[in-house]
């Protein structure tokens, strides 16, 4: 049995799932969230929570078990609360402006770097820390991501865009004769 799959999921007050043969939604709130319902395993729902079975025990059927589990966790955990991930920005003359869906950013190339947002996804800018925010949790990564890819850290001096929590391993120079 799945350790993920078997939890039930605790429903708070305001928040409700409605389930379909293809799609669960999730409606709270900070908004709407529809979410696949995969074909090897069922949801229902009982006093409050959601417990997630799978149909039989075929491999299939326990690879999706822990990921429906998982998704509409995360659903459930966007609707009431939100995510959100940080990032840093480190280097000289580095600098980072705007906010709401799209920010500009000077990193260190001959013309400044422009990012535009996903929709519902909104992008919060605080000296040299970009915070990005939303309810899906795969959107507000994949929106960090690309910043983030944008100039990675490089490790002799550590500029670029880094993960608030990520540590760069930092590499000695060159050493003279």
């Amino acid at each position: 049995m799945s350790r993920i799959g078997k939890l039930p999921i605790q429903i708070p007050s305001g928040v409700t799932i409605t389930i379909d043969d293809d799609s669960i939604t999730v409606v709270g709130p900070k908004g709407q969230l529809v979410v696949p319902h995969l074909s090897d395993v069922t949801v229902a729902l009982e006093d409050g929570s959601a417990v997630v079975t799978r149909k039989d025990d075929e491999r299939i059927a326990k690879a999706q078990h822990g990921l429906q589990r998982a998704l509409l966790n995360n659903a459930v955990d966007g609707v009431v609360k939100g995510f959100e991930k940080k990032l840093e920005i480190n280097g000289v003359g580095y600098r980072v402006s705007g906010g709401g869906q799209e920010i500009e950013m000077a990193l260190g190339f001959s013309h400044p770097v422009k990012y535009k947002s996903q929709d519902g996804v909104s992008l919060a800018v605080e000296k040299m820390t970009i915070t990005v925010s939303g309810i899906d949790k795969q959107q507000v990564g994949q929106v960090a991501a690309e910043i983030r890819a944008l100039k990675k850290p490089e490790p002799y001096k550590g500029k670029g865009i880094k993960y608030a929590d990520e540590v760069v391993l930092r590499k000695a120079g060159k050493t003279g004769k």
